[in-house]
């Protein structure tokens, strides 16, 4: 009984044993090579599949995605002898699994391999500055000569990137420099085209401001003087309607004498010696004007004569006492320039009553 046991118990061992051969489950994305007695026999798929115990067995599973190798940073040489390390990454996807099993021994290795030599035999025939700024071509040049190499392994190089490309120390130290070196250059550059720009725009506005300012002081001149015209016309309209008489043209010349004598400019003064009766002329010649015309007053005036009179009477002791400031001021002025020691030259004018040169000279004729 003992001997049976053991031999049913052997039996369901290589019962367990020769099922575990026989049954393989294959995951997706995953192909296993089978070979029979040494010989490639059939690649198994995703799922479950049967193989014969003992004759068949798996050489290889080989994964199907697309898998991403990094290689380390390999020493190249440009075509300005200059050494460089590159890191490169490199992906790829097995679409054949026979021949990547037996066309090459280890197709990983193969593949760093060839992308080294590529890459110096690339950056070989570049300078330093090309390596760096041709990034692009490089990479398009080792995927085709990967691509077209790998491609009878059954291995599919999908695209090859450059990390890195470190040059040497001294090299980076020189770099840095002529670009602090191009960057102060374009710094001053812009800051003169700046300059330049802002000298332009001032000068610019300030011919405008002063195109402006002239033409501003044009019209307004232009305005000033027919403002001027206006108020000339306005006055001049005005005297012919109301109609003056010869008492209030009198007053208005008097009024208008300390007006002069109290300008600034006014310092030295030529005065007649008869001086009241150029004064008396004056107003003789004004009542002629006042006859030419019209010596009637208007009817709204006739009820304020009485005050105008005043007023005329009090400007003509104000014109006589300026008449009389003048001629002093005139006779010190001669008296200095001579160097006597009393003023003299012009005679001191004849006292005239104020009166006297505002009344009309036709009624002086009249008492006389």
């Amino acid at each position: 009984m003992t001997v049976i046991g053991v031999l049913i118990i052997a039996v369901a061992l290589i019962a367990v044993i020769t099922l575990a051969k026989a049954v393989r489950i294959v995951p997706q994305q995953r192909q296993d090579v089978v070979e029979r007695l040494g010989k490639y026999k059939r690649t198994l798929s995703p799922g479950l599949n049967l193989l014969v115990p003992f004759i068949d067995a798996v050489r290889t599973k080989v994964d199907m995605r697309e898998q991403v190798v990094s290689f380390p940073p390999q020493p190249v040489i440009t075509s300005d002898n200059l050494v460089v390390s590159i890191d490169t990454v490199l992906y790829f996807k097995v679409v054949d699994s026979v021949r990547a099993t037996y066309e090459i021994s280890s197709f990983l290795q193969a593949i760093e391999q060839l992308t080294v030599t590529t890459l110096r035999n690339v950056i070989g025939s570049l300078d330093l500055e090309r390596a760096l700024t041709s990034r692009d071509e490089i990479n398009r040049h080792l995927s085709g000569v990967l691509d077209e190499t790998t491609g009878r392994w059954g291995i599919k190089v999908t695209r090859v990137e450059i990390k890195a490309i470190e040059p040497p120390a001294s090299i980076r130290d020189s770099m840095e420099k002529q670009m602090r070196a191009e960057r102060d250059r374009r710094a001053a550059i812009l800051t003169a085209e700046g300059h330049k720009q802002s000298q332009i725009l001032t000068a610019e506005g300030e011919k405008q401001s002063a195109v402006l300012r002239a033409d501003g002081d044009r019209q307004a001149r232009i305005l000033q003087a027919e403002g001027q015209a206006k108020a000339i016309r306005t006055v001049f309209d005005a005297i012919h309607q109301a109609n003056p008489s010869q008492k209030v043209l009198a007053y208005q010349y008097l009024q208008a004498l300390p007006q002069i004598a109290q300008g600034s400019a006014n310092k030295v003064w030529i005065v007649p010696a008869e001086l009241t009766k150029a004064l008396e002329g004056m107003g003789g010649a004004l009542g002629g004007l006042s006859q030419m015309v019209g010596d009637l007053p208007a009817p709204e005036a006739a009820d304020h004569a009485s005050q105008v009179e005043r007023e005329a009477a009090e400007a003509a002791e104000a014109a006589a006492a300026a008449a009389q400031q003048i001629h002093d001021e005139v006779r010190v002025a001669e008296a200095q320039a001579t160097g006597a020691s009393k003023p003299q030259g012009l005679p001191a004018p004849e006292p005239v009553s104020p009166l006297s040169l505002v009344e009309d000279p036709a009624d002086e004729r009249e008492r006389g």
